[in-house]
Order: structure tokens, then C-alpha cells, then sequence
């Protein structure tokens, strides 16, 4: 997956938007103010940190060492730094769109309503 296809797929999720507030390089992607991914799109190799679950982020820790990992500079109990090139592209899809859903899900119900995501 590039870069451009990363921001896109973050860019897709309704009501999703691109933040810099750690700077340009950094690119954050919120729904309703929430953080759902984080991403130097810039960087090589590209990651992406995503929220998780605590017992699937274990769980995908143990069955990709090296690739994901806890994740860097934020909460390791609920998030992951996924190396993207590493994975492939449906399964990147798949974990940003959970990372989403969980954010969505903390939302209060007209808000999730709102945003198709019951």
C-alpha cells in the first residue's frame, strides 16, 4: 500500500478528517475529534498507528513480530504501529477500518447514528 492509498482509505470513512498538530509530517485521522490513525506518510518504511483492541492487538503482535507492534509513543495496551509494506493491502484495510469502528463505537449513539455506524 502507498501512502496515497493509506490517506485515501483513512480519508473514506465518513466523517473522517486529516489534522497536522503534531506538525506537517504527521498526519492524524479523526472522526468526531477522535484519533482512529496516525501516520508519517513520508516515512520509509511507512507505519501506521492504529487503535486495537487489547486482546487482538496481542494476539496480531504474536502472529506478526516485527511488523506490528505496540504502539510508538501512545497507549501499547490499545494500540498498534502496523509497518504497512509488510502486510498485505486487504489486511491493512481491515485493521484500519477496525481502528475506526472502535473510535465510532465511543461515540454517543446520535453521533454513530449520524455517521452510519450502529
Amino acid at each position: 500500500m502507498t501512502p496515497a492509498r493509506l490517506r485515501a482509505l483513512c480519508l473514506s470513512f465518513n466523517g473522517a478528517v486529516e489534522d497536522f498538530p503534531f506538525g506537517p509530517e504527521t498526519s492524524v485521522f479523526k472522526v468526531e475529534g477522535k484519533l482512529f490513525a496516525l501516520s508519517a506518510l513520508d516515512a520509509r518504511p511507512l507505519t501506521v498507528n492504529l487503535k486495537c483492541d487489547p486482546e487482538d492487538a496481542e494476539r496480531l503482535r504474536a502472529e506478526h513480530p516485527g511488523t506490528i507492534v505496540p504502539g510508538y509513543h501512545m497507549n501499547k495496551r490499545h494500540w498498534n504501529t502496523v509497518t504497512v509494506g509488510d502486510l498485505p493491502e486487504r489486511q491493512v484495510r481491515e485493521l484500519v477500518e477496525d481502528s475506526y469502528d472502535l473510535v465510532v463505537a465511543g461515540l454517543p449513539r446520535a453521533t454513530r447514528h449520524r455517521l452510519d455506524r450502529p
